[in-house]
């Protein structure tokens, strides 16, 4: 099983959105797929129909329940653990020596019974971030073409090297997928320019594909549907699917 950790330290640069959208193409492409909202909004859980009221991460990281017994299923679209607002004290609750591996261990039993694992991180370093670090083959990192995206990346790459350091030294970053972009200005052209050098910190790349600013994404959640299915002809579903094409490349899914 691959398991991937979409990340970043800011909100606001497509996290969430990329996880479903991610998760939905992967399943369309027969692909059996796991969706994990470790964010205690718990927006991924509310865009894909969870009910954030079941038992859910914080459970599994408390060693409350299995994963297995979190899992809630849906047929033709991935399989969810939801977050729940537990998950906001998760820091002060999750305090045991092996806390960092508490996702990865639970993750364990269901190697053969999921192809690809996704994981929705928090916009902030802490313990469900280092959890979901931990537990990721490959880490996907989401920003938009502007100064303060670049400026988390520049504080993601000690992140992600002190968790090469101590608790995944085979983690890798996939690569950095650019979210609301407008090709058509001046400023965006720069910044991805400059995004090529903080890329270079991390020891990854910039994805060719880029999500461009769509309106059909917004409604899309709203109607808690994925894009594929609400708007297959839109621009989103398009960069979606060449970024999903792109990735399984590089990662071999």
């Amino acid at each position: 099983m691959k398991t991937i950790a979409i990340i970043a330290q800011k909100g606001g640069t497509g996290k969430t959105t990329t996880a479903h959208a991610l998760g939905a193409g992967l399943e369309r492409r027969g692909k059996k797929t796991l969706l994990i909202d470790l964010d205690a909004q718990g927006n991924l859980s509310y865009i894909a129909r969870a009910d954030a009221g079941q038992t859910g991460a914080f459970e599994v990281l408390t060693q409350q329940a299995t994963a297995t017994q979190a899992i809630q299923r849906r047929r033709g679209q991935p399989d969810v653990i939801a977050a729940g607002p537990s998950l906001a004290g998760a820091d002060l609750v999750i305090t045991q020596a092996g806390k960092e591996y508490r996702l990865r261990d639970a993750l364990q039993p269901l190697e053969r019974a999921y192809d690809v694992c996704i994981i929705d991180s928090p916009p902030a370093l802490g313990i469900l971030t280092i959890n979901a670090l931990t537990a990721s083959t490959t880490a996907i990192v989401t920003a938009q073409a502007d100064i303060f995206s670049l400026q988390a990346i520049g504080a993601l790459a000690a992140t992600v090297d002190a968790i090469r350091r101590h608790t995944n030294p085979a983690l890798a970053i996939g690569g950095i997928l650019l979210t609301r972009y407008n090709p058509r200005t001046i400023l965006s052209r720069d910044i991805t320019d400059m995004m090529k050098d903080a890329a270079a910190t991390l020891q990854t790349r910039i994805y060719k594909a880029r999500i461009r600013e769509c309106t059909a994404l917004k409604e899309a959640q709203a109607m808690k549907r994925d894009i594929f299915a609400y708007a297959k002809r839109s621009n989103a579903a398009a960069d979606y699917d060449a970024f999903i094409d792109e990735l399984r490349q590089g990662a071999r899914i």
